[in-house]
């Protein structure tokens, strides 16, 4: 029987006695990195679920951000560019996710820094205005909860998030009443 957490039988990753377990992690890392960046934690984490031990993933890991084939710090700075611009995240939620993906302190910092005050209240304003424009049927009241709602699941701070909702609402015309 074979399990989901083991290697394929005769795959690369079915460690025989004569293979050379950081050939097999070598050759797993590079195939993962082939497809998508990962972080140092990520790619331990990877090899150890692929059966290699956690010291040989330690030193293969190494290796490659040794060689500069994992850097952190600049895995954080696009992380943050990519999920600010298309999803809109805040820094609070940002931050939780760099630090999910083992990203130490100073490297998520740094990447955080990218982000203007001022940026980031034009990208709620963005997602409020886009939003909005869904929401003609509900009342002024109803709108503003969900939209304040919306930006503070993405992590926008309850004042930016109440801040941002009325200026948009206040740009808006009025609701119509539905008839009858």
């Amino acid at each position: 029987m074979h399990y989901v957490n083991e290697p394929t039988p005769g795959s690369l990753a079915d460690l025989q006695d004569d293979i050379d377990p950081e050939d097999v992690a070598r050759t797993i890392l590079l195939r993962r990195l082939t497809a998508c960046a990962r972080t140092r934690k990520e790619s331990v984490d990877d090899l150890v679920k692929r059966g290699i031990t956690v010291e040989v993933a330690t030193r293969v890991v190494d290796r490659f951000v040794e060689v500069g084939l994992i850097d952190d710090a600049e895995y954080a700075r696009l992380w943050v560019q990519s999920r600010h611009r298309t999803k809109g995240s805040a820094r609070s939620v940002l931050r939780q996710e760099l630090r999910a993906k083992g990203i130490d302190d100073a490297s998520t910092v740094e990447a955080l820094e990218q982000i203007d005050p001022v940026a980031e209240r034009e990208r709620a304003r963005q997602l409020v205005e886009a939003k909005a424009r869904s929401m003609s049927r509900f009342d002024h009241q109803t709108r503003q909860r969900r939209l304040v709602s919306m930006l503070m699941r993405r992590g926008y701070p309850q004042g930016i998030a109440v801040g941002v909702v009325s200026d948009v609402l206040e740009d808006q015309p009025e609701e119509i009443e539905p008839l009858g």
